[in-house]
């Protein structure tokens, strides 16, 4: 087994209380994004029994399929394996370790509302994702810029 030099693959967790709209639709365009290059998870404290369907919408509506995700609940193995846990201003109670990216991403809660409402919060996701995938992927950012 050889040594590299590259760093390991980064992995990033998204943390909203339901599991069901906002980390489940960032979770989309980081695996859309990223492709194979980031590990992505997504996990809620208190997860809802499926995805929003105006989420699910949304996110169709620019090509990509999260229908089949599924709530999960937040384990403190889900933090301790990622590099960067993302909250989305849901004021989740979320396990600390020491060296751990944090984030916090303001963003309004997609819960109970249609479509059109969705769509303004899934760009918005977008933007956060793309920034990210840009500070933890340098090299690939600069090869697509």
């Amino acid at each position: 087994m050889s040594v590299s030099s590259a760093p390991a693959k980064p992995s990033v967790l998204f943390v909203c209380v339901h599991n069901a709209g906002r980390s489940q639709m960032a979770a989309g365009w980081l695996r859309h994004l990223g492709g194979d290059a980031v590990e992505v998870r997504s996990a809620g404290s208190a997860p809802k029994d499926s995805v929003n369907p105006s989420a699910v919408q949304a996110m169709a509506e620019v090509g990509i399929d999260i229908s089949a995700q599924t709530p999960k609940i937040l384990t403190t193995e889900a933090v301790q394996d990622s590099d960067v846990v993302i909250t989305m201003g849901c004021g989740d109670a979320c396990p600390i370790f020491p060296g751990k990216r944090y984030l916090d991403w303001q963003l309004e809660d997609p819960a109970g509302k249609g479509v059109e409402a969705v769509r303004p919060i899934r760009d918005e996701i977008r933007g956060h994702v793309e920034r990210l995938l840009a500070e933890l992927l340098p090299e690939r950012a600069a090869t697509t810029a």
